[in-house]
C-alpha cells in the first residue's frame, strides 16, 4: 500500500506551514500578492475564524461563485478548518442553474464575486432571491431558498443584503485561537469537506461528497507521480471550481509545500507571461488551453525553460498536440491524468519517467493505492489485458456519494466499493490504459462499433487542423452516420472533400466522416470538457434529422 496522509485539509495546512514557512504558497502576480506558508495560513486561521463568529458550524454547506480570485483557494482552507463543507458553483452558471444548486446542496452562505465574461452574478442572483435588496445581512429568508441565510461579496463596493469578504476577516479578530482549536479537534479525516456538481450529460447535476481523504491523498499521489518537491512553482490556469483546479492544482502543491501561481481567467497571454516571471516548473490545461498557447502570435518571444512538467487533461489528449508541448514548452516531463470527479477526481496518471509513446498514447495505470480493472460492459466479468470494456476504480479517492441521492449512488458504486465510471477503455499488460470512449458515446454505423477517439486522432495529423471531435448523428438507413466538427489552424483553409480524401485509404471506409462541419469554437463546460451532445443536437437540427430515427 503507498504512502497516506492522515491529515485533515486544515491540519496538513498546518503541518505544511511548519515544515516550509518561508517557501511561497500563493502568488498572484497582477495583485502582487505574495503569501509564504506561514502567511497563507494565518490568513486562512483568521478567515476560519470569521466563519465560526458568522455561526458557521461543522457540517454547515457554504457555496462559492467566483472565478480563480485568491479568496477561492483561502476559503479552501478556512472552511476545512471548521469542517463547513464548501459547495463549488460552476462560474458558467445562470439562473436556473444556480437556485437549482444552492438549493439541492442546503447552501446557508453564498460567497461570490460581481461578475465573469457575459454573467452578471449579482443580477443573477437579484432574480432568484428578489429578498435579498432590502434584507439585513446575515438575516436573509428566501421564499426559494429556505437554507439561504448569508451572501458574501469578494470585491469593492458591496451590494445591498450583502457582508463583504473583508467583514469575515475583522470577525476574525474577535475569536481566540483556542477557540478555533477546539473545533478541529472534533474534525474526522473521513468527513465530507468539498461537494462538486458533476456536469453530466444527461439529468440534473449531482453533488459528489468529497471528505479531507478523499483530496489530501489524491493530491499527494498525483503530485508523487509528477515528482513534485517543495522547489516546484505550479501556474495554474484552470478553473479552482473544478478538481482539476482544487486539486490537481491546489491540494498537488499544498501535499508538497509547492508554490500556487494561478491564473484568475484563463488567458493565454497571461499564462505566457506568468510562466516566464514566474519560473514556473509546472502548468495545467485542458488541450484547448496548451493549443491557445502554443498558437499564440507571441508564443516564440517567451522563456519556457523553467518548464519541467505539467498536467494535460479533461478531455482528449491529441498525440500531435502533446509531442508539440514537449517540444516547444519544454515540458519533457508532462503528465496525463484520467479520473472524473466522483474519484477525487485522479483514477490513473502517467509517469514522468515514461516513455513518450506511453505518456502520448495512454492515460497511464492506477495511482499509488488505487485499484483499477477492465469488465465485460454485459456480464461484469473482469476482462483480460488487450480487451475493450468499463473501466472500474475502487480505493481511497472514491466518493462518499452524491448528496440526498442514494439511489444514483448506488447506480454508479458497487456494493465491493467498485466506481464505475462509464468510459470505455482497454488495459494492457503492464496497466497502462487507454480510453476509447465513453459508453454512450460510441457510435454504431450499421452494426459496426465506432469509437471517435480513434477518428480524431488519426485527423489530428492533418497539417492543417487545429482540433476535431468526431461524434455520431441519426441516419435512417445505418441507425447512426459519422460526423466531423473542425477547428482550422489560423489562415488555414479546407474543403470537405479534402478531409475526407485525406482519409480515403487510411481508415476504414465507415470511419470517414459522412458529414464534415468547420466551425471556430466548441461548446464547453467552464472546466473546458467539449459538449459533444450539443454539437450532436446542433447537427441533427441543421441537417433536419430529426426523423431519421434517434439512436443510442
Amino acid at each position: 500500500m503507498a504512502k497516506q496522509l492522515d491529515f485533515t485539509v486544515g491540519g496538513l495546512l498546518d503541518h505544511i506551514a511548519e515544515r516550509f514557512p518561508d517557501n511561497e504558497a500563493l502568488v498572484y502576480v497582477e495583485r502582487g500578492i505574495r503569501h509564504t506558508y506561514r502567511e497563507f495560513n494565518e490568513v486562512c486561521r483568521q478567515v476560519a475564524k470569521g466563519l465560526l463568529r458568522l455561526g458557521i458550524q461543522k457540517g454547515d454547506h457554504l457555496s462559492i461563485w467566483a472565478y480563480n480570485v485568491p479568496e477561492w483557494v483561502i476559503l479552501q482552507f478556512a472552511t476545512a478548518k471548521i469542517g463547513a463543507v464548501l459547495v463549488t458553483v460552476n462560474t458558467s452558471y445562470k439562473t436556473a442553474e444556480l437556485e437549482y444548486i444552492l438549493k439541492q446542496s442546503d447552501t446557508s452562505t453564498l460567497f461570490m464575486v460581481n461578475a465573469f465574461k457575459d454573467t452578471d452574478y449579482v443580477q443573477t442572483l437579484a432574480e432568484v432571491v428578489p429578498e435579498l435588496k432590502s434584507a439585513e445581512p446575515g438575516k436573509l429568508s428566501s421564499a426559494r431558498l429556505p437554507f439561504l441565510k448569508n451572501v458574501v461579496f469578494i470585491g469593492d463596493d458591496t451590494p445591498a443584503g450583502m457582508f463583504n469578504f473583508q467583514k469575515i476577516v475583522e470577525l476574525g479578530k474577535e475569536v481566540a485561537d483556542e477557540e478555533l482549536t477546539a473545533v478541529e479537534a472534533t474534525l474526522d479525516r473521513h468527513e465530507v469537506i468539498n461537494m462538486q456538481y458533476t456536469s453530466g450529460t444527461t439529468g440534473f447535476p449531482k453533488g459528489v461528497m468529497l471528505t479531507h481523504f478523499n483530496l489530501t491523498n489524491n493530491g499527494f499521489a498525483i503530485g508523487e507521480c509528477m515528482k513534485f518537491t517543495d522547489k516546484d512553482r505550479l501556474c495554474i490556469p484552470v478553473p479552482f471550481f473544478h478538481c482539476f483546479g482544487c486539486v490537481l492544482g491546489v491540494m498537488v502543491c499544498v501535499t508538497h509545500g509547492a508554490a500556487m501561481v494561478p491564473v484568475e481567467i484563463f488567458d493565454p497571454l497571461k499564462v505566457l507571461q506568468t510562466i516566464e516571471k514566474e519560473r514556473c516548473t509546472a502548468v495545467h490545461g485542458v488541450p484547448t488551453m496548451f493549443i491557445a498557447e502554443l498558437e499564440h502570435p507571441e508564443f516564440p518571444k517567451f522563456d519556457m525553460s523553467s518548464l519541467r512538467t505539467g498536467i494535460m487533461a479533461g478531455s482528449n489528449c491529441p498525440i500531435e498536440l502533446m509531442k508539440r508541448a514537449v517540444k516547444d514548452m519544454n515540458v519533457t516531463e508532462i503528465t496525463s491524468v484520467y479520473g472524473q470527479t466522483e474519484a477525487s477526481p485522479g483514477i490513473t496518471q502517467t509517469r514522468t519517467g515514461d516513455a513518450i509513446e506511453l505518456r502520448v498514447a495512454t492515460v497511464g495505470r492506477a495511482l499509488p493505492g488505487a485499484e483499477v480493472k477492465i469488465i465485460d460492459i454485459e456480464t461484469g466479468a473482469t476482462l483480460p489485458p488487450g480487451k475493450q470494456g468499463e473501466l472500474c476504480a475502487r480505493g481511497y479517492m472514491v466518493m462518499k456519494g452524491y448528496y440526498k441521492m442514494a439511489e444514483e449512488t448506488a447506480k454508479v458504486v458497487d456494493a465491493e466499493g467498485w466506481l464505475h465510471t462509464g468510459d470505455l477503455a482497454v488495459m494492457d499488460e503492464n496497466g497502462y490504459c487507454k480510453i476509447t470512449g465513453r459508453i454512450k458515446q460510441m457510435i454504431i454505423r450499421g452494426g459496426e462499433n465506432i469509437y471517435p477517439r480513434e477518428i480524431e486522432e488519426y485527423l489530428y495529423t492533418h497539417p492543417k487542423i487545429s482540433d476535431v471531435q468526431i461524434y455520431g448523428v441519426p441516419d435512417r438507413k445505418y441507425g447512426e452516420q459519422v460526423m466531423a466538427a473542425v477547428i482550422l489552424k489560423k489562415g488555414e483553409s479546407m474543403a470537405e472533400d479534402e478531409m475526407k480524401e485525406f482519409c480515403r485509404g487510411r481508415i476504414a471506409n465507415y470511419k470517414i466522416p459522412k458529414y464534415v462541419k468547420f466551425v471556430d469554437s466548441y461548446p464547453m463546460t467552464a472546466s473546458g470538457k467539449i459538449q459533444k451532445f450539443k454539437l450532436r443536437e446542433m447537427a441533427i437540427k441543421e441537417l433536419q434529422l430529426e426523423d431519421a430515427g434517434e439512436t443510442v
